[in-house]
């Protein structure tokens, strides 16, 4: 559905989008593609933002340093939609990290939290992830049943403790993650459907980790720190400076919530599109060394996050042809980029075996994603051992039964009903 809107600079109706998700929404960019580059979009919440769809501009975006990060820059219209609330001076903790920030203030708070969240730390998790999906493929094989759902035993129970025991957050805790995490990552409207609110989800993980916090900070004077993620950014230092209480809590809560949720996304979307390909579920399992690259592959083809987080232009910017007006809020389609013939030959098959594949999926420059590392190994993990445990997974329903989130930023399952089918003698 389109509507007029001449105050945007641009002669073409702004295309008004639902809230989603479509079984399919890469048919939809396919047909916005069609039109052009650069749409002018509203969301059902009432924010207009211009989505871009081309991989090549959405990568030179990613990188531009005339699309700000700070939410402050487009206030209004963000608290309209239900995104924030009160004034920019009163901007909650839970805006305080780096992917709300532009430099300096961004190179700061990367390079701190980059001493604690290291690649090594990340190495040194493999053997634990290895046995937390070991255990919970052990106690999907001993099943009563051949149907399971994946999302719930396990993809969520694989990415929620493996992000908590990272961030050094206790095994009672854990449960209640899913449910914040949920919340913050939804749309302002999901609250109407009777889902708790972004605002709610926010307000109990910030308590959450506010207090556990305190506990970490009074542990450090009965002995060493302890050796988790949380701990290092409270003691992670640069030349005397430190993450300030509000910064911490923020950071903590970026990185659960996008490291919870995007990687339950990419091992059930993964597992999904090897399904509907059999001949790549096949090729896989035979050749199980091409598992770090099918993760790669998975991401660019259906990316657990489908639209980048928010960019304010800081003034004019020609996109594509198409003017993008100064104070306009922009997202980047990571999913249509994905899919962008231009970059990538054949983008709608899905081949494990490719080799060039500079996806989106964690972004591009200064903000790449932190948590990248984590969320590929835990992928060629999760993913590996899952058709090596039960190579003849199938979908136990029909493809157009299965029901996604309500949200275009995630591109999530409900549930992943799966028949294990396990081989005999096993």
């Amino acid at each position: 559905m389109d509507e007029p809107f001449p105050a945007t600079g641009d002669d073409r109706p702004v295309r008004v989008l639902a809230t989603g998700p479509e079984a399919d929404p890469y048919a939809l960019y396919d047909e916005m593609r069609a039109e052009g580059l650069v749409h002018h979009v509203r969301e059902p919440n009432g924010l207009h933002r211009w989505l871009v769809l081309d991989y090549a501009e959405a990568r030179e975006i990613f990188a531009d340093a005339r699309f700000s990060k700070n939410p402050a820059r487009a206030w209004e219209q963000l608290r309209d939609a239900g995104y924030v609330s009160g004034e920019p001076g009163d901007r909650a903790d839970y805006l305080y990290h780096v992917a709300n920030t532009d430099p300096p203030d961004h190179t700061r708070l990367r390079k701190l939290i980059g001493k604690a969240f290291t690649t090594r730390r990340v190495e040194a998790m493999r053997p634990r992830i290895r046995e937390v999906a070991a255990g919970l493929l052990d106690r999907m094989e001993t099943a009563e049943t051949e149907t399971v759902d994946l999302v719930d035993v396990y993809s969520h129970p694989l990415a929620t403790t493996v992000m908590c025991e990272i961030l050094g957050i206790p095994a009672l805790d854990r449960e209640s993650f899913r449910t914040w995490a949920t919340a913050m990552l939804s749309p302002p409207e999901a609250a109407a459907r009777g889902a708790m609110s972004k605002a709610e989800g926010y307000a109990a993980m910030r308590a959450f980790f506010t207090d556990l916090i305190g506990q970490k900070r009074a542990a450090v004077h009965d002995g060493p720190a302890p050796a988790d993620v949380l701990s290092a950014l409270i003691h992670a230092t640069d030349d005397g400076d430190q993450l300030t209480e509000t910064e911490l809590v923020s950071t903590v809560m970026l990185l659960m919530s996008a490291g919870q949720e995007p990687t339950v996304n990419l091992i059930n979307n993964g597992a999904l599109a090897l399904m509907n390909h059999p001949e790549q579920l096949a090729l896989l399992r035979d050749k199980p060394e091409l598992t770090r690259g099918a993760v790669e592959e998975f991401l660019r083809y259906d990316p657990p996050v489908q639209l980048s987080t928010t960019r304010v232009a800081v003034e004019d910017v020609e996109v594509a042809g198409t003017v993008i007006p100064a104070g306009a809020v922009v997202a980047l389609s990571i999913a249509a980029a994905g899919r962008d013939e231009n970059r990538f030959a054949d983008a709608d098959r899905l081949d494990v075996t490719r080799d060039d594949n500079p996806h989106l999926a964690f972004g591009h420059g200064i903000h790449h994603c932190v948590g990248a590392p984590l969320a590929r190994v835990q992928g060629e993990i999760g993913i590996g051992m899952l058709i090596e445990r039960f190579p003849r997974l199938s979908l136990a329903c029909p493809p157009e039964d299965l029901r996604w989130r309500p949200t275009r930023i995630m591109r999530g399952l409900v549930e992943l009903p799966v028949r294990l089918d396990t081989p005999p003698g096993r």
